[in-house]
């Protein structure tokens, strides 16, 4: 006797379906909005920007790259995760190349090796290039280096996981040519990647070298020309769409939005250097909070010069607040342990000592798992997008 199976009538077995406890089946109505997915990433950015210990700087590469392999799909912005990361391994050779020619304000006992030390004008004093390599400078660089790969990793994971058309959408009216400005910008780099990739592969299944510069450039031109064709694209669509129009609005009103939207930002910059003054937390908070309800006014009414409709505007769900929340938590805990030990946040160079591992500050970075979790899983790659979903 055959075992009942749940396939079809052939007989054949259906595939295992993987389980969704938490999070169900991306769809275009339940997709989290790209807002959500750059605030998270944004919280990692600035949890790294307090540390140079490269303990917790690693856990937050790991965080943020276990999310995007676990969220992202396969649209051309989402492969842009692994440039990211080779750019970030490129600025920490930089950043040690730099420290080892131009030598570092650092002091160090331990020396690696000694270089021929170019002789400089009295006038460029406290600069030299070559002379002695301490172990110190090397350790310290590596930590700045580390610190800003991570900033871009993180950054990158937001272009992985967001889509730019939907964040877009999602901007005040009176934002929106220049979001559109920002939204080609940012698809650029991806959309290149993508078309590189594309061409790699198609050379090297003809059998042709992928690799040297005369592979590079036959390589570019296609590149350069796919770029141009979906500038003229992205201008043709623009066009049909009405892009710059503007409403008629009195003179009145545009000259209190300005005065709102640039008073607004003035005090959200002058809130935010008392926040991070030492002195300045009294009148630093009370600053930012005028600031940001001024420019959100200042934008609500620059929003009614913008004559466009929105077409199924993005919902902020649980799971969008989640997954923004996850982000700030994990920033204000970076920020708040920074206060309460910050030795174990910024290991000792100057005498080197080796890196600890805080405990409660990483299990706070874990918290920027959530999204890993609580997040709509998206379709298997070749099956239907979220845009094409229910």
């Amino acid at each position: 006797m055959t075992a009942p199976t749940d396939g079809p009538a052939t007989g054949t077995t259906a595939p295992a379906r993987p389980r969704r406890a938490l999070a169900p089946a991306a769809t275009r109505s339940n997709a989290v909005p790209a807002g959500a997915w750059w605030l998270w990433a944004l919280g990692l950015a600035a949890a790294a920007s307090r540390t140079t210990n490269p303990l917790l700087l690693g856990l937050l590469v790991a965080v943020a790259g276990y999310v995007v392999a676990a969220r992202r799909t396969d649209a051309p912005w989402a492969r842009s995760y692994g440039t990211f990361i080779r750019i970030g391994l490129f600025v920490v050779g930089v950043r040690l190349v730099f420290s080892v020619f131009l030598g570092s304000p650092l002091p160090g006992t331990h020396t690696l090796f000694t270089l021929p030390e170019v002789p400089l004008p009295d006038w460029a004093k406290g600069v030299r290039i070559g002379g002695r390599v301490t172990a110190e400078q090397l350790v310290f660089a590596l930590y700045e280096g580390a610190k800003l790969a991570t900033l871009l990793i993180c950054v990158g994971a937001a272009n992985s996981l967001a889509n730019p058309a939907r964040l877009l959408k999602s901007l005040p009216g009176a934002l929106y040519e220049a979001g559109v400005a920002v939204v080609v910008a940012m698809t650029f780099a991806p959309n290149m990647v993508a078309d590189v990739m594309r061409l790699r592969t198609a050379r090297r299944l003809r059998g042709r070298p992928t690799g040297g510069v005369k592979a590079v450039l036959q390589i570019g031109l296609p590149v350069l020309e796919g770029a141009l064709e979906r500038s003229i694209a992205v201008a043709a669509s623009m066009d049909a769409r009405g892009y710059g129009r503007t409403a008629q609005v009195p003179a009145a009103v545009r000259r209190t939005t300005n005065v709102l939207t640039l008073g607004g930002l003035l005090g959200v910059c002058a809130g935010t250097y008392g926040l991070l003054a030492a002195q300045g937390a009294v009148y630093g908070l009370p600053l930012l909070a005028l600031g940001l309800v001024a420019a959100a006014v200042g934008l609500r009414l620059g929003g009614a010069r913008s004559a466009r409709t929105r077409y199924r505007p993005d919902r902020w769900d649980v799971r969008a607040w989640l997954v923004a929340g996850s982000g700030v938590v994990v920033a204000v805990a970076m920020i708040w342990a920074g206060g309460v030990d910050e030795a174990a946040l910024h290991p000792g160079v100057a005498p080197l000592t080796a890196p600890v591992f805080p405990l409660w500050p990483a299990a706070a970075v874990l918290i920027g798992l959530l999204p890993a979790v609580v997040a709509p899983v998206p379709p298997p790659v070749g099956g239907a997008k979220p845009e094409e979903g229910q």
